[in-house]
Parts: structure tokens; sequence; C-alpha cells
């Protein structure tokens, strides 16, 4: 009895250990996080009508986008997709912040967040390596 208990701990205590390391396999990327952080919480007020944020933070998500443009792409990522498709992320992002500078209508801007977000999703989806 003393065995299977002795047996049960450890095997507990090893699980935390076990999840860690399949976590850790998978490359993190914390300038995507970060520049998603921004995109979501400018892009969905703006589906719903709200503009301040992107109004508000439209330099930040460009500052967010460069950052990442610039980070070191992960080995789980096709280079060179990825690289030409941050490419133009950076370049949403800054027509982006000249419409908000230049007071642009909602219509206008929705249509601009909209194409930087889907431009995110290619990033984040598309040109990832098949697994």
């Amino acid at each position: 009895m003393k065995l299977f208990l002795r047996s049960l701990v450890i095997v507990l205590a090893m699980i935390p250990a076990i999840s860690f390391a399949q976590t850790s396999k998978a490359a993190t990327w914390p300038e995507m996080k970060r520049f998603h952080a921004v995109m979501a919480g400018t892009f969905h007020p703006a589906e719903e009508g709200n503009f301040m944020p992107l109004r508000s933070k439209a330099d930040s998500l460009l500052v967010a986008a460069k950052a990442w443009q610039v980070s070191d792409i992960p080995a789980n990522y096709k280079p060179v997709e990825t690289k030409e498709t941050l490419e133009k992320l950076v370049e949403q992002c800054k027509l982006i912040t000249s419409a908000v500078e230049a007071k642009a209508d909602d219509k206008q801007l929705l249509g601009l967040i909209t194409e930087a977000h889907e431009i995110f999703h290619k990033v984040a989806g598309e040109c990832k390596k098949a697994e």
C-alpha cells in the first residue's frame, strides 16, 4: 500500500512537468501576443460601432506591428511568407494611423481595421508550417 501511495504521489508530482514540456515545444511569439492584444482592443469595439479605442490606440497598433515585424520568426512559421505578410500588416497599420490623423469616417476606419485583422489572421494561421 505504501508503495502504491508513493508511486501515486510521484506520478501526480510529474504532471505539471509533463504538461510544461508539451506546451514549451510549441514556439511562443510574445510580439504576436502583444499585437493581438492591441488588435483585439481596437477591432472588436469597431465591429460594434465603437471607434474610440481605434482612434485613441492607432499609434499603439502601429508600434506593436513594427515590433512584431522586427522580431525573430519562430521555427514553426514559414519565414519568407511570414516576413512578407508582416510587411503588409505594418503598411496597413500605417494607413490606419494616417486615416485616424486625417479624421476619416467610421466606415473607412472599419474597412482599414478589418483588413489589418485579416492580415493578422493570415500570419497567425496560414504562415504556420504544417505540423
